[in-house]
């Protein structure tokens, strides 16, 4: 018992150390960032982006019902708990130096100087001319912040019913700043090489699901299978309701995610609306009608995953495309992350809620299609340039993302163990790791 709680309290040391140890750098290190300020602040767009922020806020909590209503009723608070705390963890990170690393004076195209915004300094109610120029740069990096808080929570499916709690703080820690950051930057900052290239990612089809999808893809691998599943048995998920209250919430948080990605309230806004809900519609049809086809009985599980993989695959488009292209992207996801996910089900990965053929696939389509369909540049247009670069894209992210992770997997377990013992696997983590049930 003696030896247990030492190693309990060593893994909060590493863990709570690295969070607010760094903290504590803030009123140590002088920063002196040039201001940029842009022009006037147009009220309606504040307005707007603010419900937008406040809307991708929402989705992370329906993620934590999406997922827990799919595992097994022992692990449900601990799979909803570690979407939760990623709204604490990554707030702090963003605020620390997070921000800076995504949007700060580009080195190299590559990432952020981490000094331009620590601590937020300079991030304050003036607009900014690139990043910001009709709203204040702070609610910008708080608009931003949502995208990064949901990024490793949507991981969390991959490895869920067997991770340790510490180390999965630690996991998430070193995701946000060495991996979801850069690639934000490459993507999403002016000078970021991949928008340099031209490619266009609306909304977060390669720095959320793609790098989510890959990152799902390694912690599966690292933390192996949960004996359950080398048992072959089958479990039933814990609460069905709140996989489909989850999926409300998913999707009505997403019309901020998508549709705030305009950053003003204009009609790019309302285009990425549509598309938004058109797509998702689409794809959760699909889903349907292949199960039925397939021999299957549609369900309510089937449906909701469906439409989650339409509001993924719209994401990096939906600013681009037309609204009859959306339908196509909503089903062509559906139909090709299902065969991937049924194919996934008969083999030894031991991705638990399917993270990487809905999210990581779902992203890779996404994009393929936002190549082929966008406006004036997409291969359909009759110029592969675009199309090319969005392939070079998704290998560079997948690469960056899957490989990066798992050295910090294997760097986490270095520093606490990963997994759960087998005992406290068996027992659920509701209890070993929270002292809590369901």
């Amino acid at each position: 018992m003696q030896t247990t709680m030492r190693k309990n309290k060593k893994e909060w040391v590493v863990s709570l150390g690295l969070l607010f140890g760094a903290g504590f750098l803030g009123l140590l290190v002088p920063v002196a960032a040039p201001l940029v300020k842009g022009g006037p602040i147009v009220p309606g767009d504040v307005a707007w982006m603010l419900t937008a922020t406040a809307l991708v806020l929402l989705m992370t909590p329906g993620l934590s019902f999406f997922y827990g209503g799919m595992v097994q009723r022992k692990n449900v608070i601990s799979t909803l708990l570690q979407s939760f705390i990623a709204m604490g963890v990554v707030s702090l990170l963003w605020i620390l130096v997070g921000f800076s690393l995504s949007f700060g004076k580009s080195i190299g195209g590559f990432v952020g100087n981490p000094l331009d915004f620590f601590m937020f300094r300079h991030v304050g109610s003036f607009t900014h001319p690139d990043l910001a120029p009709t709203i204040p740069l702070a609610l910008f990096a708080m608009f931003q912040l949502k995208f990064a808080i949901i990024t490793p929570a949507l991981i969390t499916g991959s490895f869920a019913e067997r991770v340790r709690f510490a180390s999965y703080i630690i996991f998430i820690s070193l995701f946000s700043l060495l991996i979801y950051a850069p690639i934000a930057h490459w993507t999403w900052h002016p000078q970021g090489f991949l928008r340099q290239w031209g490619v266009l990612d609306f909304a977060g089809g390669t720095v959320v699901h793609m790098s989510a999808g890959f990152a799902a893809l390694a912690g599966a691998l690292a933390l192996g299978r949960r004996k359950i599943h080398l048992a072959s048995a089958t479990t039933r998920p814990a609460n069905i309701p709140f996989v489909l209250l989850g999926l409300g919430m998913l999707w009505f948080g997403w019309f901020g995610f998508n549709s705030g990605s305009a950053l003003a309230a204009n009609e790019l806004a309302v285009l990425a609306f549509i598309n938004t809900n058109t797509a998702s519609a689409a794809a959760m049809l699909a889903w349907m009608f292949y199960d039925a086809v397939r021999g299957r009985r549609p369900s309510a599980l089937g449906a909701a995953i469906g439409a989650v993989v339409g509001l993924v695959a719209i994401t990096p488009a939906c600013g681009f495309v037309t609204v009859g292209q959306s339908i196509v992207i909503g089903i062509a996801a559906s139909i090709i992350s299902n065969l991937v996910a049924h194919w996934r089900s008969k083999s030894q990965l031991d991705d638990t809620l399917d993270v990487f053929p809905c999210h990581g696939v779902g992203g890779i389509v996404g994009m393929i299609a936002t190549g082929l369909f966008a406006e004036k540049v997409g291969l359909i247009h009759g110029d592969p340039t675009l199309f090319i670069r969005h392939l070079l894209a998704i290998v560079i992210v997948g690469a960056y993302s899957f490989g990066g992770s798992y050295i910090l997997y294997k760097l986490t377990d270095f520093l606490v163990s990963l997994r759960v013992r087998p005992e406290q696997e068996e027992a659920g983590l509701d209890i070993s790791q929270h002292a809590e049930s369901y």
